[in-house]
């Protein structure tokens, strides 16, 4: 029987992985780590002595492609989120807070009612966002939405850094218009914020190895793929430290490593080159239940609170400028930010300080260029990652659309 080589566990290897599984294909996981799940997973924190996540994520209901696939992991119970589509927000330089509100339908009555949009804000002033309609690769964010004044500055700025985690200045306008066609366009009912009742690796990550045990994949771990064998333009073995493997003549391959890994893989590959970091920054404290489980940040250091069972989480996203700083005067910024806006403390509680330089590809019009289409010159070899042309930004619904994508070109 034929079988299908994925190389790589993260968001992109597992849904390409349980897709095949599903339609009954044998698959062989390859992943270079003893750990699946890449960029989103969950471990115990030794100095905060619980359980963490590498990275805050942020979910919408109108994920489809990410829904789909927690759907065929029997993971789909394992969100939370309100039952209506609002995101509260905090002006930490004035004080003031408010919560944005959606409808449900797709018609956006929402914005005739004063409660319900952003401060400062009129009706007629979410009509700019149409703007987007016609934005194309070269256009950028801060050149297309910048001059709206309030609305810019408490909404569409915050939410471009977020979908994008790249400075509005320099971003392209196009995938954050993909983002808003396939959830604000779509009505409250796509919008509505979704988050793990746990942690990524227990929504994300362990019921898709245990979906493909069950379906009798094969998981190998520690398992670094540092060479592909190219046999009349096809790939005919993997090599590596602890890898020989032989490809059959029927056998497929689904490259969904980082991009610089396919890259060294596939010498010539165009991919992006230019990556953006985040910073999470978890604190071993409790913030008041909010309506939402999380709320924005206006005029603070960090963007994103999360509330979590024995954690307050916080994003800095576009964070390259960031990675030097200290990280005790980093979390005492950050501290003073949240005392401001929630009323906690002096006094730091212990936390931790993740920094993931590489977090996503900068989503500027030149890196956007680079972005390969998944079928590669290579007969029985696909790309599958949240850099390839998925029309998205570098999300966790681009990441799992890509693998869904190579499973079909398979």
């Amino acid at each position: 029987m034929s079988r299908v080589h994925v190389i790589g566990a993260g968001m992109a290897g597992l849904s390409a992985a349980t897709a095949l599984a599903a339609r009954g294909r044998q698959v062989v996981l390859h992943e270079a780590a003893k750990w699946a799940g890449g960029r989103c997973r969950s471990y115990h924190d030794t100095a905060l002595g619980c359980r963490i996540d590498n990275g805050n994520h942020l979910l919408l209901s109108g994920n489809h492609d990410t829904m789909a696939y927690l759907r065929r992991i029997g993971a789909e119970d394992t969100l939370t989120g309100p039952d209506r589509p609002l995101f509260p927000f905090i002006d930490l330089a004035s004080g003031e807070a408010w919560t944005l509100r959606l409808n449900h339908g797709k018609l956006p009555w929402w914005v005739l009612r004063r409660s319900w949009r952003v401060p400062g804000t009129g009706a007629l002033d979410y009509l700019a966002l149409r703007r987007l309609e016609r934005a194309g690769r070269d256009d950028l964010v801060a050149g297309m939405l910048g001059g709206l004044g309030t609305l810019y500055d408490r909404l569409l700025e915050p939410l471009a850094i977020a979908a994008l985690n790249t400075k509005p200045e320099a971003a392209s306008a196009a995938p954050l218009a993909a983002v808003v066609r396939e959830s604000l366009a779509r009505g409250g009912a796509a919008t509505m914020p979704r988050m793990p009742k746990v942690g990524l690796s227990e929504s994300f990550v362990d019921p898709a190895l245990a979906y493909l045990r069950t379906h009798g994949a094969e998981l190998r771990f520690g398992a670094r793929v540092a060479g592909l064998t190219v046999t009349d333009g096809r790939v005919s073995g993997l090599a590596g430290p602890n890898v020989d493997e032989i490809v059959g003549a029927e056998d497929a391959v689904i490259l969904a490593t980082p991009p610089w890994v396919a890259a060294e893989l596939l010498p010539g590959l165009t991919v992006p080159q230019m990556h953006e970091a985040i910073i999470n920054l978890h604190f071993r404290a409790g913030i008041e239940p909010g309506p939402a489980g999380l709320y924005g940040l206006i005029g603070g250091t960090a963007e994103w609170v999360f509330e979590k069972s024995e954690v307050v989480s916080v994003t800095i996203s576009a964070a390259n400028d960031r990675l030097g700083q200290d990280t005790d005067e980093l979390a005492a910024e950050v501290w003073a930010d949240l005392r401001r806006g929630f009323g906690l403390p002096r006094t730091i509680p212990p936390y931790r300080v993740v920094k993931e330089k590489r977090a996503t590809f900068a989503a500027t019009p030149a890196q956007l260029a680079r972005r390969p289409e998944a079928r590669t010159a290579l007969a029985n070899l696909i790309l599958a990652g949240d850099y390839t042309a998925t029309g998205l930004p570098s999300t966790i619904e681009g990441a799992i659309r890509s693998g869904g994508s190579a499973a079909n070109e398979i």
